[in-house]
């Protein structure tokens, strides 16, 4: 599923495609997705300017000329690409086909929200498995919805920092790792960078996380951020569907010192130890047991 660095590097490569343009036309191929689309989704998008193009943990936020967000959660293999005005970027159309409302060429059966902007954009939303999902939300409450309103700080923001996770993490037993997947703790994170944050601090992935708060604390969260940077500047993971709006592989995932790196020798100076996996939660866990302590 991608995860706060391959989201932000679509809200990237989306935001000069879009923002300030006009959505002339959607077309919104089926009822559902994950979940159902809003009533009227189509007719209250058509017509409204996309005035930024943001993003809240995994979520992308297009907000509206009217007050209205449209929120996108991309789930496991939702994608978006762009076409440019000629025609000729990675959403061009290959076969025409009869019967969707936009009088649109089909570009795949899995193209199931088709976008057509000022100047000649063309935006397609693709989901081959439909684990993503769209709504609107009000704007100016955004923080109250149910999607948002219980998300903890973003990784990069400075209110991040050491005091701020130990206090989240006092009193916590479940594992670090777990701490760290809840969203409430620290929104945007998913398991191939709790792995990779936690291999750069040092700390078991099955430490409790109550055990954390402190000077390990800090150094968790200075982890976290630069690998977070890092991978943002990197251009995501691309793992499995992943791809950039503008159709190109991400490539961090070659610089992954832990994530799907067992029985290979760690990379920590020094260290003489051999990658591990574990599950944790139903879901891989890959660390140093000789240096993650």
């Amino acid at each position: 599923m991608p995860e706060l660095p391959e989201v932000e590097t679509v809200r990237r490569g989306l935001a000069p495609h879009v923002e300030a343009r006009r959505v002339l036309r959607l077309d919104q191929r089926r009822p559902d997705l994950r979940f159902p689309f809003p009533d009227r989704f189509a007719d209250r998008i058509e017509g409204r300017r996309i005035v930024a193009a943001a993003r809240r943990a995994k979520y992308l936020l297009l907000r509206l000329d009217d007050g209205w967000t449209w929120l996108v959660h991309l789930g496991m293999s939702g994608r978006f690409t762009i076409a440019d005005p000629g025609g000729k970027g990675p959403a061009k159309a290959r076969s025409a086909q009869a019967g969707h409302n936009s009088g649109w060429a089909l570009i795949d059966k899995h193209d199931h929200v088709l976008v057509e902007l000022e100047g000649g954009v063309r935006l397609v939303y693709n989901d081959v498995r439909r684990f993503g999902f769209m709504d609107l939300i009000e704007t100016a409450r955004e923080d109250d919805s149910p999607h948002l309103a219980r998300l903890g700080p973003e990784p990069l923001d400075p209110a991040f920092d050491g005091a701020a996770l130990s206090a989240a993490l006092r009193g916590k037993n479940t594992p670090i790792k777990a701490a760290l997947l809840d969203q409430a703790v620290v929104a945007g994170l998913g398991n191939i960078y709790v792995c990779e944050a936690l291999w750069r601090a040092g700390i078991s992935p099955k430490r409790r996380a109550a055990s954390v708060p402190g000077l390990r604390a800090q150094r968790l969260t200075e982890a976290v951020r630069a690998v977070i940077a890092e991978a943002i500047e990197a251009g995501g993971s691309s793992l499995r569907d992943y791809v950039q709006a503008d159709g190109e592989l991400g490539y961090f995932q070659h610089a992954f010192d832990a994530y799907d790196r067992e029985g290979t020798p760690c990379r920590r100076p020094g260290c003489g130890g051999t990658i591990r996996r574990i599950v944790q939660s139903g879901r891989s866990t890959f660390y140093c047991p000789d240096h993650q302590r």
